[in-house]
This record gives structure tokens, C-alpha cells and sequence, in this order.
């Protein structure tokens, strides 16, 4: 049976109520930045890499020269590099609305254009933004005249306290498994050593798995089903080895200052206290893009502008929100194209 489209006057009509509590949510928590001294921009989509993250996968154009010359470019998985060059510049705290693009990604909680709420504080802890994204859970909330968030049949109270835990108190909670046990000191990972818990457990281990592939089944399966239950959870500390644009924790290399955010059971944002060390960038980078190839056959250019101004960026905390799934959960809504705008055919 064919769905109705989405511009069909009765379907708009019931899509309508939700599309304009999403005005109101971004309108308020545009106020709220304004309020506290945050610059917002606008940065371009096209870019010379979308990103180097091996899971991450862009969509690529032709840029058509003048002359005729063509040169490869994509649309930005994330602002992000954009941004920390306007750290560079100079900016201090900004954020920006950008719609991002990310292909091989479609379902009821993904669409291959969504829009990212992403800001930056320079010379901030981190777990300041862990403040300001509960700051935006309950505007949302208050905007949609809600007092719970909701994806299907589960809840979570953004008012309440969030529990705060790290990606090594989630394994051992949930799946038994003690993850530090498996990174060396520096924050090389064993995967050896976590196959040998992760069988253990009763999940299957499979023989091309990495020790990446192998943390991230255990998240899927035995974590995230217990996030944002009830109440926010702020999973925190990932291993250094998966986190890539963060920088060390002070007082553990094996982690990193990296943390992300679930509500009902809903991954809702991604921060870290940013790396700027250009050579370890381009370290991790390089990894990254090694693993692509070596999984999908492909890789996406460095930005070498981006590693020059990462040299000239201070300190700073870093975060991208899921601004369409944000709605989603403030007003119930099934399935992300249901809070769009237009969206993708």
C-alpha cells in the first residue's frame, strides 16, 4: 500500500501541530544562546572532506570550475571542522542550526539530511555541556507543553537529574565485562582480550570482528536498551580508541573526554573536550581512513586547512545535538520525517 504523501493537505494537517512546536522549541533554545553570549553561524555545506570517521558516509559532488576543471568535494556530515576554524579565528562561543548529510542512513530515527544543533565554548570543561544540552531537553519539553519525552512506548523525565555514568560502569552493569581491562595504558585496545569477556558474556564474536566492531555490539545489545529510561543518561568516558576528535582525559589515557547523551533509549548528542593537537589529528585521521577503505573500499581527503588552523585553536568544549530527534521525543512523534519540514523524498 502506497503512503500518502507527506504534502497531501489531510496528512499535512496532522503533521502540522508537531512542525510547529519544532519552530517553538528552536526558537527557544535560540533565545537561550542568545541569552548567554553565543554567536550563531552559518557555516557552508560543501567541504573539501565530509569527515573522517570510518562509519561516517557522505554524499559527493563535482564543483564545476570556471574553466570546466571539476573538483571533488561533499556535503558536510558535520560542521564541525567549519567551526573550530572559526575557533581559530578567534570566536569564542558559537553554535549553529546546520543541516547535515549523511548517506547509507534512513529509518524512523534517521534521515540522509537532518539538521545538527552544534556549539562550541572555548576554554570550558566539557561537562558544561552536559548543562547546557539538559538546558535544551526541558525547553524542548516546555515548548511541546509536555513534562515527559517519549519515543514509542518508553519515557524519560528531562527534569530529573541525569544519571551520569562511564562507557566502563555500563559494560560492567550491563554485560559483566571489564572493559579497561582490555586498553593498554596508552589506549592501544586488546581484542583479544575483549573477544575472550564479549564470548563470555553470551554475545557472539565473530573472526573478522575489531576490538571497535566488538565494543560497539556490546553497546547495541546490552547498554543502550537501559538508556534514558526514566531519566537522561550521559554515557561518559569512551575509550580513547573511539574518540577520535576528543582529547585525553587528564588522568587516564585509555579514556577520553567524550560523553553522549540518551533519552528514551534515543542517542540525542555527541561532546567532547576538543583535541587540538594537529599531529595526533592527522594520526587519528589516517586510522580512521585506513579502517574505511579496509571495510567499504573508499576513504574521503583530510582537510589540510582544517589540521593548519587546529594548530591555532585554543581550548575549547565541543557538541552536536540531534536537533530532528530532540523534536521527535518532545512531541511523541513515530519517526523522524514526521517533525520535517519537507522531507527527503
Amino acid at each position: 500500500m502506497t503512503e500518502t504523501p507527506w504534502w497531501t493537505p489531510s496528512r499535512h494537517a496532522d503533521r502540522r501541530p508537531l512542525l510547529l512546536a519544532r519552530n517553538r522549541i528552536q526558537a527557544a533554545i535560540r533565545g537561550w544562546l542568545a541569552e548567554r553570549g553565543f554567536t550563531e553561524v552559518d557555516p557552508a555545506a560543501l567541504a573539501i572532506s565530509p569527515g573522517n570517521e570510518a562509519h561516517l558516509h557522505a554524499f559527493g559532488t563535482d564543483a564545476i570550475g570556471n574553466d570546466g576543471t571539476a573538483r571533488r568535494m561533499y556535503l558536510h556530515t558535520s560542521p564541525e571542522f567549519a567551526m573550530k576554524k572559526l575557533l581559530a579565528a578567534g570566536e569564542t562561543r558559537i553554535a549553529a542550526f546546520a543541516h547535515v548529510w549523511r548517506n547509507r542512513e534512513r529509518g524512523p530515527l534517521h534521515s540522509p539530511e537532518f539538521t545538527m544543533l552544534e556549539w562550541y565554548r572555548v576554554a570550558e570543561d566539557y561537562a558544561v555541556l552536559i548543562e547546557d544540552t539538559m538546558a535544551f531537553l526541558r525547553l524542548a519539553a516546555e515548548a511541546a507543553g509536555t513534562p515527559l519525552l517519549r519515543f514509542r512506548d518508553r519515557t524519560c523525565d528531562p527534569f530529573a537529574e541525569p544519571d551520569r555514568i562511564s562507557v566502563a560502569e555500563s559494560f560492567a552493569r550491563h554485560a559483566g565485562i571489564d572493559l579497561l581491562a582490555t586498553i593498554g595504558a596508552d589506549g592501544t585496545p586488546d581484542r583479544d582480550a575483549l573477544a575472550v569477556q564479549v564470548t563470555g558474556a553470551g554475545i557472539t564474536v565473530r573472526d573478522g570482528d575489531t576490538w571497535s566492531d566488538l565494543l560497539s555490539r556490546v553497546l547495541v545489545e546490552r547498554v543502550e536498551p537501559h538508556l534514558g529510561l526514566g531519566r537522561v543518561t550521559v554515557l561518559d568516558r569512551y575509550p580513547a580508541a573511539e574518540a577520535a576528535l576528543a582529547r585525553p582525559a587528564p588522568d587516564d589515557a585509555r579514556v577520553a573526554e567524550r560523553f553522549e547523551v540518551y533519552a528514551c533509549g534515543v542517542e540525542l548528542a555527541n561532546g567532547f573536550g576538543e583535541l587540538t593537537n594537529p599531529a595526533e589529528q592527522r594520526r587519528r585521521f589516517q586510522a580512521e581512513m585506513a579502517e574505511k577503505q579496509r571495510l567499504y573500499g573508499e576513504s574521503y581527503p583530510i582537510d589540510e586547512d582544517f589540521l593548519a588552523a587546529l594548530a591555532h585553536m585554543p581550548p575549547a568544549s565541543g557538541i552536536a545535538l540531534g536537533f530532528d530527534r530532540l523534536v521527535m521525543l518532545a512531541t511523541a512523534a513515530p519517526r523522524i520525517d514526521a517533525v520535517i519540514w519537507a522531507p527527503v523524498p
